[in-house]
């Protein structure tokens, strides 16, 4: 069974980033410096063998961070366009289009317009996983590695599982390691418990050994969450939700409410005066044998307030009561959000509707100055789906430490914007943090949207390419995507659960995440150097369901010349093959009971992974060859 890395991050870029923000800074801070140049390692880890995808859009195909650090090799294998139309699409699909090597991909340049535009979302998160700098000081984490690009749709589940297993498919193919960056995140797909059709698919692909990567979100800044334990027939919780700011795009808000399983509620949405007085409500709405979408209206002083609600009385998932009101903005008046119910843990989430759909950043639940029993919004709960997956590895964003030119060490602290914990069920989210505040990487050269200054540009092929600075989760999930790779490159068998053990044990502390907290960092910063380090200690094992009763041991270990298996098995012949780091065959013999010799004869000083197959299970095994 080959392994597939599958990396997920977190849209919506939160900030163009003011003044200097490197990310050459950031690698530092994540200590992925230590590894490009074998501190204390076997050898350098950069990526090489691994193939890292990116569930996004705005990609630039042609942008020269996707070729060799001598901008000579061409490192895109593949990318599939849902928005367009004119295919071919890929084998087993029937929408978008698909660009097969590098001859198609340059052709095309860049992906379609879409509901954002021509974007650069994708290209810049892919550049910090694993872009080559283009002679630039911005190289990548894994900047040796290969990639796909899946320009996504957001208006389906089914889409978002399609572009997932397309690139499953293709890493199978290959027969090479797979990292995947999807940049979004929203709160009404799914459940917000972290259960559901997506998390499912999420579980069922990392069973098959692909580990998802996914980011934080971005509205640890802004109380859009509330949370309240019901506990008898006359309770009853009430606030007044505001609406997101208006880009140009927003329509209103969109509030997902959801309560304990079997637990049904009844909600109601008020409109109040300047004074918070309420002058027309809907009346209570329940939840139970009130399943569907209702479109409606209420009709105040003349004005038309528009809203609509989405009712599941019990989700398949969960057996939870989960709706979703949608308020068209009106800056006339208040509104106001109460809900009733005997029993259950009720929580709910108030984040922007807008007109080109994909709305994620989140608006308060206040407590109005005229009724101060009313329940305030806080930042908790604050991960969006995927990223509430249990099986994914959530990442948050903190401002990268270094030493400025006055040489006073600066930064560290956690991005205000990046959104809180904690997970459902007893779990940490997020598990680790990484550089997310002011990250400079590749700009799609055929944007239409980017509003910020280029730190640098550089020319390839006649045409200008720029580097700009963004902010958001969506830029430290890729980072970590990269670190990933790192890993998964260093030792090619580990388990998606033992590479989340070794992100989150080998995270440091300091004094930021000591004072933040678990909810803000996790487990604590990414830390990529020892990272490497633990990985190349352990054992992975293809299938971790069979416990292996065959043992063998080596020695010596490290070896030179020859090394010695003994086998105390009964099988007569046992496969047993020599791979390097970056996952080539150099090596395969037969063994049998007993003492068995291996040559190491014409092979390289490094670390190897020795891996033996015996009645279908596997052993693997670190081998140093000195």
């Amino acid at each position: 069974m080959k392994r597939i890395l599958l990396t997920i991050s977190l849209l919506v870029l939160i900030l163009v980033g003011k003044g200097q923000g490197w990310l050459d800074k950031a690698v530092i801070d994540g200590r992925v410096d230590s590894v490009w140049n074998a501190i204390d390692l076997p050898q350098a880890f950069n990526g090489e063998g691994v193939i890292i995808g990116f569930v996004d859009w705005g990609f630039d195909y042609s942008h020269p961070v996707f070729y060799d650090t001598n901008m000579t090799q061409y490192r895109v294998l593949r990318a599939w366009d849902q928005f367009k139309t004119s295919g071919p699409a890929p084998a087993g699909y029937n929408y978008g289009t698909e660009y097969v090597g590098s001859g198609d991909l340059l052709a095309a340049q860049c992906d379609t317009s879409n509901c954002y535009g021509y974007h650069y979302h994708g290209t810049h998160c892919a550049s910090i996983a694993a872009g080559a700098g283009a002679g630039t000081k911005y190289r990548g984490v894994a900047y040796k590695a290969n990639l796909l690009f899946a320009s996504l749709y957001l208006d389906s589940i089914q889409r978002v599982m399609d572009a997932w297993n397309w690139m499953y498919e293709v890493a199978q193919a290959e027969g090479r390691r797979l990292v995947i960056s999807n940049s979004w995140g929203l709160y009404y797909m799914d459940n917000m418990d972290g259960t559901g059709l997506l998390a499912n698919e999420m579980q069922r692909l990392t069973d098959l050994g692909v580990l998802f990567v996914v980011s934080a979100g971005n509205n640890g800044d802004v109380n859009f969450h509330i949370h309240h334990d019901f506990t008898g027939a006359d309770d009853t919780v009430r606030t007044q939700f505001v609406f997101p700011y208006n880009s140009g795009t927003g329509w209103g808000s969109s509030i997902t409410m959801m309560n304990s399983a079997n637990s049904p509620f009844e909600f109601s949405m008020m409109v109040m005066d300047a004074n918070f007085e309420t002058i027309e409500a809907t009346g209570f709405i329940p939840t139970a044998g009130n399943d569907g979408f209702v479109d409606t209206f209420l009709v105040v002083n003349g004005d038309t307030l528009v809203y609509t609600y989405d009712i599941q009385s019990s989700n398949a998932f969960n057996n939870a009561p989960v709706v979703r009101l949608r308020v068209k903005q009106n800056n006339t008046y208040k509104f106001g959000l109460a809900v009733t119910a005997p029993a259950g843990s009720f929580h709910a989430w108030n984040v922007a509707e807008v007109t080109r759909a994909y709305g994620n950043w989140g608006a308060d639940f206040r407590t109005p100055p005229a009724h101060p029993d009313w329940l305030a919004g806080d930042i908790e709960y604050g991960i969006s789906t995927p990223g509430n997956i249990d099986c994914a590895v959530t990442v948050a964003a903190h401002s990268k430490r270094y030493t400025n030119n006055g040489g006073h060490v600066v930064g560290g602290q956690i991005a205000d914007f990046s959104s809180s914990g904690p997970g459902f069920h007893d779990v940490r989210k997020p598990e680790v943090s990484a550089p997310g505040r002011n990250v400079v990487s590749a700009i799609s050269s055929y944007n239409n949207d980017y509003t910020g200054t280029y730190t640098k540009t550089v020319e390839f092929n006649g045409r200008t390419y720029g580097f700009g600075s963004l902010s958001g989760t969506s830029m430290s999930a890729p980072f970590v995507s990269g670190v990933s790779a790192l890993v998964l490159q260093a030792n090619p068998y580990l388990t998606p659960a033992q590479v989340k053990e070794v992100l989150t044990s080998t995270a440091y502390n300091d004094s930021f995440t000591e004072t933040s907290g678990i909810n803000r960092f996790g487990y604590g910063k990414v830390d990529a150097y020892h990272a490497v380090r633990l990985a190349l200690t352990m054992v992975g094992l293809e299938d971790n369901t069979d416990n292996l009763q065959t043992h063998y041991t080596l020695f010596p270990n490290p070896a030179s010349d020859w090394c010695f298996i003994t086998a105390t098995t009964e099988s007569a012949q046992v496969p047993c093959q020599l791979f390097d780091l970056s996952g080539r065959l150099v090596r395969s013999e037969m063994l049998a009971p007993g003492v068995n010799s291996i040559s190491l004869t014409n092979i390289p000083a490094g670390c190897y992974i020795l891996k033996i197959v015996d009645n279908s299970r596997v052993y693997n095994h670190k081998l140093i060859v000195q």
